[in-house]
């Protein structure tokens, strides 16, 4: 997997977000990008995800255009099948159980359900016991973990999170950037996670920092 992030640029109005952003991300690779609230990187985040189009640049995952200011629906399914996206808040549907809801992510994404992975990723991260559960009985932590489940069941070649960690205390920051490291291992993924918490930077040697729209590497 190869991520290229090409000189994107982003405005609203007359307020320039993202100046010329420009890093790329190579097959297995982990990177942090760092940066406080209204730096960007939530802007950031979405074009590479497809929310939102660049007003210049482009994004490519192994070559193929992902976003750009007139992507296409190529593009799309392109984003489709190669990202797994951990959100801030769960996105599952309430009344499916969790397995139900792993599964439903995989046929939307993949066009087929893998019972294998969706057992070997509740296993690894301690929830099989809640399996049939719904997205309510879930504790925290089991939310988070299973945010991080439906992530990767669908196989991606990247694997991105936007602030995983913002309500946690230390001991729990370090359980899930672990988590995280680990289940992008487990299906081969790069990993991206965007945060304004610094303590990540531990976990990750390579760490960008976006100030004032610019990216700079720290």
């Amino acid at each position: 997997m190869q991520l290229q992030v090409d000189a994107i640029g982003k405005s609203y109005g007359t307020t320039a977000v993202l100046k010329g952003v420009s890093f790329s991300l190579s097959d297995g690779e982990q990177a942090l990008l760092l940066g406080p609230s209204g730096s960007g990187k939530s802007t950031l985040l979405n074009i590479i995800c497809g929310l939102q189009r660049p007003d210049q640049g482009s994004v490519a995952i192994d070559n193929q255009v992902i976003a750009s200011p007139d992507s296409t629906a190529k593009s799309d399914e392109v984003r489709r099948t190669s990202l797994g996206i951990v959100f801030q808040t769960l996105r599952l549907v309430s009344a499916l159980s969790l397995r139900a809801n792993l599964e439903l992510a995989q046929k939307l994404q993949t066009g087929r359900v893998d019972s294998g992975l969706i057992d070997e990723s509740l296993d690894r991260l301690d929830i099989s016991h809640r399996a049939g559960a719904r997205p309510f009985q879930l504790s925290q932590g089991e939310a988070q973990r299973a945010a991080i489940a439906r992530a990767v069941v669908v196989s991606p070649k990247l694997l991105i999170a936007d602030e995983p960690t913002s309500a946690l205390d230390r001991e729990n920051t370090r359980r899930v950037a672990e988590l995280l490291i680990e289940m992008a291992k487990t299906v081969g993924a790069g990993l991206l996670i965007a945060t304004h918490d610094d303590r990540l930077g531990d976990f990750f040697p390579q760490n960008y920092a976006l100030d004032q729209g610019e990216l700079k590497s720290c």
